[in-house]
């Protein structure tokens, strides 16, 4: 039995006080052992955390911006000191494999910070339209709620740039997997972020969650996760016109076009697989839906069966998050339950006696329509579609009430561009194009509303005050 890690304290104010919600218990999936326990937050602490960012606000939001910047370098270069602890709690609460846990986990965070540093020190807080003085004033105080998929970085991108932008912060981390959160506040604390910028209250989103999307102290909600709760939080916040960033749930295309050569054809099969089964298949940007030409899909399912057999459960492929959501996954993969398809062309590798693991799967010849195409699965499943054209297969990408990430692959580049820029989504990568740290994150459609990371990210924290002189 590993150690116990026990955080009984919230910090709240610059302080660490006595939490009085009842403790929660924090599981590694991937053993099924309780590695830690949380003190969650009751009424009264959430209040005094929403009072201190509050009488924090004034002071922050007038400190000038290279004292911001110099803050969240101290931030970012203790975060770096500490990579590996950190990486090793994501490992823990997780289950993310250890290679996985740095560089997605951590390394992309710091990316994060460093690209908000650099959009800080440039951004235009005041400009001028003729008679008027434009300014980007900070909203006030944020409630953060964070997802368990990403437990480092889905804080770092919501609360990092609130802080440049000169907001203070309320977070509630997930219950899932909290631990990192609590150790990104000793590093706020060790950076000298003055008391009452940023708190830290977990809890359940139903208690700890809802009392700030409700409360009247919190002038902004901004929540990852999945469009249910979004639609929720939305309602919620609406009860005082509280401005909302959603950045919810996807089902993300990867449109290879007619004219891929062979050569780039297996380079889109082999990269797909791997964006869907990241992190077991818990990311919303997820590429579950491969769509190919008609002609070459037993090419591609031949390609995608040999590029999933490589994601060995309890090695290169990683738990899901609880039993809950393994029985929720598995459902898709059961034909009774409303998840059937055609052509199971991987499936059923052999699992770890304990953790919530399920067998990276590829199902071809899925309906366009059916439950398996629609819903998001948050699990290493990949499905296959057939298109006749690329005008089908554009069709079929859009065919979506998502539209958070996407892919396309063709040799004519600016075709393949021409195409990117019909697929309803808020993201899209070009022949494997990398990820971005500075550039805007977050969805069309149902997907979300608002962008993330970077200017954007500050951007979205700021209200608008037109002056004419």
């Amino acid at each position: 039995m590993a150690d116990i890690l026990r955080e009984p304290a919230l910090y709240i104010d610059g302080r660490w006080v006595p939490g009085g919600g009842d403790d929660l218990e924090v599981e590694n999936p991937a053993t099924e052992e309780v590695i830690g326990s949380i003190t969650q937050a009751s009424v009264s602490d959430v209040d005094a955390a929403v009072a201190a960012a509050r009488a924090a606000f004034p002071a922050w939001a007038a400190t000038p911006v290279p004292e911001r910047a110099a803050v969240l370098r101290r931030i970012r270069d203790l975060i770096v000191e500490r990579a590996d602890h950190f990486a090793g709690l994501v490992n823990r609460e997780q289950g993310s494999p250890p290679k996985v846990a740095r560089a997605l986990h951590v390394d992309t965070p710091i990316a994060v910070i460093d690209s908000t540093i650099a959009a800080l020190e440039a951004f235009p807080f005041t400009s001028e339209i003729g008679n008027s003085l434009i300014l980007r004033q900070p909203v006030g105080v944020v409630a953060a709620i964070t997802p368990w998929n990403l437990p480092l970085h889905q804080v770092v991108v919501k609360v990092v740039p609130a802080l440049a932008a000169g907001t203070t912060v309320v977070l509630k981390p997930a219950g899932l997997t909290p631990l990192a959160a609590f150790e990104l506040a000793r590093v706020f604390e060790a950076a000298g972020l003055p008391k009452g910028v940023f708190n830290l209250v977990p809890g359940s989103g139903r208690v700890v969650g809802d009392l700030l999307t409700r409360h009247p102290g919190v002038d902004q909600v901004s929540f990852t996760g999945s469009t249910p709760v979004g639609r929720h939080i939305a309602a919620a916040a609406a009860e005082t016109l509280k401005r909302v960033t959603l950045e919810l749930g996807g089902k993300s295309a990867s449109v290879v076009l007619a004219d891929a050569t062979d050569q780039l054809l297996a380079k889109a099969v082999k990269i797909t697989v791997a964006n869907c089964f990241l992190n077991g298949g818990q990311t919303c940007t997820a590429l579950s839906r491969l769509i190919v030409p008609v002609d070459r899909l037993e090419q591609v399912e031949a390609l995608a069966a040999e590029a999933a057999a490589k994601y060995v459960p309890g090695t290169r492929l990683g738990p899901l998050i609880s039993a809950e959501q393994r029985k929720e996954v598995e459902s898709f993969l059961d034909p009774a339950a409303g998840g059937a398809a055609t052509t199971t062309v991987f499936g059923g590798a052999e699992l770890p006696e304990r953790g919530y693991y399920v067998s990276p799967t590829v199902i071809s010849r899925v309906h366009p329509d059916s439950r398996l195409a629609q819903e998001e699965v948050f699990g290493p499943v990949l499905s296959i579609f057939a298109a006749g054209s690329d005008d089908d297969a554009v069709a079929l990408a859009n065919n979506s009430i998502y539209g958070l990430g996407g892919a396309v692959w063709g040799s004519d580049q600016d075709a393949a561009l021409a195409v990117a820029a019909r697929i309803e989504t808020g993201q899209v990568d070009v022949n494997g194009g990398a990820f971005n740290a500075g550039a805007p994150f977050g969805g069309y459609k149902q997907s979300g509303i608002g962008r993330e990371i970077g200017e954007y990210g500050i951007a979205d924290v700021l209200e608008i005050k037109a002056v004419q002189r």
